[in-house]
């Protein structure tokens, strides 16, 4: 108990809390890295076909077992609260992270891979639901900017340990496993002590008032029979499907891909996606969360977007040498530091709300990481029967889709508190009732 009092709601509070949920993001997204920086050296010591670096691709934590554990875990984030999900979800994600880091097999390296997938799917609605609602609304693109911070600090981090430990081949690999999970057990002790979300408490308050018990029932059907959640729906899964496509490819495949189509050896393969995401930290920093409070969100979201098909095109069509990769490196990586991930952070925390914030976070996050998961299985075979450029195409089709939803259908909720978006998207809580019963 002392050790819980020490960690306890009182004392983690603002950027405290913002900073301790964002812990989660680095060794989530740490996660996916050390699994693609490894991704060669597991297939030759488990002697992997093409399928099977496809499957470990689409149920890893970039795919479908994030996909399934955020479509279970925003309902129950909704449902018991914020701060329930913070005390269990890092337990399963060290089970994962340890079998993967013990593996002798394929099986046992599958099942890590699905279960670590799982949890890191389970943590991600909750960790940017929590702290857009605990942000100040002219600090919100700055605290959410937090999240995609970490979530570029862990692969850049990750990927440059991963050069570091090349020497060891696969050992190296293990080990960087292991730092994952002695940071998971850590930030998870920490996490015992936060306090739930103020937003969601008041809440639940209301709807005891109001007797209104049951209107959890309809909130996913309401997702899709009102025009205003439908509209948003068309605008956070476009952008962020089509841009997760790409990026989320890249995440898991970009090493294989450096290695099979460049010829790069894997610590260069590393190296160069360890500066990739030195680019993302910087662009997150200098970029989202300096000027996403300040400046129209709907021309950072754009340069960001042009930025990123700009940088497709040089990967693409350029001869893939030292000087075409280190200019995707830098456009490309500075690109996503303000790119969708970071908008859909903050634009799917602001258009939803409170009562079903979550969950339809969890729902869109299903929808999208089964999308990289159905990619992830093609993608290899595809670059093996057409080649990269065929792919590469494909991939740039994808950008330019997101970009153009992206401009156009940017929300204007800038310098608003949550309550207020709510009101003017949904009216006051008497007129959302009607409009959930009717």
């Amino acid at each position: 108990m002392a050790g819980r009092k020490k960690f306890g709601a009182k004392n983690v509070t603002g950027w405290k809390a913002t900073i301790a949920i964002a812990m989660a993001n680095y060794i989530e997204a740490a996660s996916i890295i050390a699994a693609a920086s490894s991704l060669t050296l597991w297939q030759a010591y488990l002697e992997l076909d093409s399928f099977a670096v496809g499957l470990l691709g689409a149920v890893s934590a970039n795919a479908l077992g994030a996909a399934i554990g955020a479509l279970v875990g925003g309902p129950i984030t909704d449902k018991y609260g914020r701060a329930m999900v913070f005390k269990y979800d890092l337990l399963v994600y060290m089970v994962g992270i340890l079998l993967m880091a013990l593996s002798v097999n394929f099986p046992m390296l599958l099942i890590g891979t699905i279960i670590t997938g799982v949890a890191v799917g389970a943590g991600v609605p909750v960790s940017w639901t929590f702290i857009a609602e605990e942000s100040p609304e002219n600090k919100r693109a700055a605290h959410v900017g937090t999240a995609q911070l970490a979530w570029s600090i862990g692969p850049m981090i990750t990927f440059f340990l991963a050069v570091t430990a090349a020497p060891l081949g696969l050992l190296g690999s293990r080990l960087i496993f292991l730092h994952l999970f002695i940071i998971a057990f850590v930030t998870w002790y920490i996490r015992q002590g936060m306090s739930e979300s103020k937003i969601w408490e008041k809440e639940k308050e209301e709807q005891k008032t109001l007797m209104l018990g049951d209107e959890k029932r309809n909130s996913v059907k309401e997702l899709f029979t009102l025009a205003v959640n439908r509209k948003a729906l068309f605008l956070l899964i476009g952008i962020y499907l089509f841009w997760n496509l790409v990026s989320g490819a890249m995440g898991y495949f970009m090493p294989y891909i450096y290695e099979n189509v460049g010829g790069f050896s894997n610590s260069q393969a590393n190296l160069l996606q360890g500066f990739l995401w030195m680019f993302t930290v910087l662009g997150t920093f200098f970029g989202f969360m300096k000027f996403g409070d300040k400046f129209s969100r709907r021309f950072i979201f754009g340069l960001g977007a042009i930025m990123g098909i700009v940088a497709w095109v040089i990967l693409t069509f350029m001869p893939m040498t030292w000087t075409s990769l280190i200019l995707f490196v830098i456009i490309w990586g500075t690109a996503a530091g303000i790119g969708a991930q970071a908008f859909y952070a903050l634009w799917t925390s602001e258009l939803f709300p409170t009562r079903y914030r979550a969950s339809a976070q969890g729902l869109m996050y299903f929808i999208v990481r089964t999308g990289i998961a159905i990619w992830s299985l093609v993608l290899p075979t595809l670059m093996a029967t057409l080649g990269f450029k065929t792919a590469g195409i494909v991939m740039i089709i994808f950008l330019v889709i997101h970009a153009v939803i992206g401009i156009i259908l940017a929300p204007e909720t800038q310098g608003k508190t949550l309550e207020q978006i709510e009101r003017e998207r949904y009216g006051d809580s008497d007129s959302l009732n009607k409009q959930t019963f009717d």
